[in-house]
């Protein structure tokens, strides 16, 4: 899960309203369970000491969610009588859930945000492209290339062998065009997009000649898919199972090869350097000491976190800055927080690893993970 979008959350002091709902359902009995929903909200958020102001502005934004098309489940972070972000979720969370602590409670996106990175995709025919970003349940049309015309074929006055290759020369350098215009603008759009994967989608000759001209970074990342014509009556279906199909396969590949530069960085149990965090020979640290300490420093490229461990649940000590997190009272106060306060070791971690660009993997139950359910790849050793 990459974490950029979590960062207007850390702008502002809490505390925080977290609220984990599943959608509506476009059933006979929706808005009696809406109602059960939206009352059940209220009351943890009350009981947990939330303003009513908060309570209020949580409410109101749920009562806004349409009968029918919501994604399967929602996340609502709010403060100062104002929701600051409505996250759509890609799976739907257990149980209603309704928090108010001093950090935002973002841990549980990890799991419920869907790991499938932010595809971007192309569907290509010879008269230009139409492009779409998806990110978790969330399509957004980013424009249209419109590329050369390519020529008619007009009155004949020369023969015909030779009109015919005329022709198809100039349809052929307008089509080399056209290609290269839809390479120039999927790169314009790549960059900033934080799309990790471009899939291009319409027919085999179109979608190789677009290949062919991205530059080579953005090749690496781009797979090609069938269907996904631009006429109105093209059938999307099976470029739609092609696409979840190579999302989901990115998605463990990347898993895997993190684990592996885990497993490899961590060494033996029990070996240090003579820094504070535990890597072994290797860029990799593990447990909670250990990971503080190099999310603190912005160590680390990629934060594991594994549901069924137990430090994730634990208290550390923080202050009002992002880095501001230690596993003692004493430490904070040594990094200069007047008043450090308890939070749940997840949520500090992430709003740590967010304002540094880290990326976040949840490692699946019952796959071998950091000890403790804490473990992260890191950038460098000291």
């Amino acid at each position: 899960m990459e974490l950029g979008f979590l960062k207007p959350l850390f702008s502002r002091p809490g505390p925080w309203a977290s609220v984990y709902v599943e959608g509506s359902r476009a059933t006979e009995d929706a808005q009696r369970i809406r109602a059960l929903r939206e009352r059940a909200v209220a009351a943890q958020l009350i009981d947990a000491g939330a303003d009513a102001y908060t309570v209020r502005a949580v409410v109101n934004r749920l009562l806004g969610e349409p009968v029918s098309g919501a994604p399967p489940g929602r996340a609502l972070f709010a403060s100062g009588a104002e929701v600051l972000l409505d996250v759509p979720l890609a799976k739907a969370p257990a149980a209603t859930e309704a928090t108010w602590s001093v950090l935002p409670h973002i841990a549980p996106l990890a799991g419920l945000r869907g790991e499938e990175p932010a595809c971007l995709v192309a569907y290509v025919d010879r008269t230009g492209a139409d492009l779409e970003l998806r990110e978790g349940t969330r399509r957004e049309a980013l424009g249209r290339v419109r590329g050369m015309e390519e020529p008619d074929r007009g009155h004949r006055g020369v023969p015909a062998d030779r009109y015919e290759w005329h022709y198809r020369n100039r349809a052929e350098n307008a089509w080399h065009e056209t290609a290269g215009a839809i390479a120039a603008e999927l790169s314009r759009q790549w960059h900033g997009s934080g799309a990790g994967l471009l899939v291009l989608a319409g027919d085999a000759r179109e979608r190789r000649a677009v290949h062919g001209r991205l530059p080579e970074p953005m090749r690496a990342a781009a797979v090609e898919a069938d269907g996904g014509g631009r006429s109105p009556g093209a059938s999307r279906e099976v470029l739609e199972r092609e696409i979840a199909r190579v999302r989901e396969g990115f998605a463990r590949e990347r898993l895997e090869a993190a684990l592996e530069r885990f497993r490899a960085g961590r060494g033996r149990p029990g070996e240090h350097r003579e820094s504070t965090v535990d890597t072994g020979p290797g860029q990799a640290a593990e447990g909670m000491p250990a990971v503080v300490d190099a999310v603190r420093s912005h160590q680390v490229a990629t934060l594991l976190l594994g549901p069924e461990g137990s430090d994730a649940g634990r208290e550390v000590w923080v202050g009002p800055g992002v880095d501001e997190v230690a596993v003692q009272r004493g430490q904070a106060r040594a990094m200069g927080v007047g008043k450090p306060v308890r939070a749940r070791a997840d949520d500090a971690l992430l709003r740590s690893a967010a304002a540094a660009g880290c990326e976040v993997l949840v490692v699946p139950a019952g796959m071998p993970g950091p000890a403790g359910g804490l473990g992260a790849v890191l950038r460098w050793t000291v």
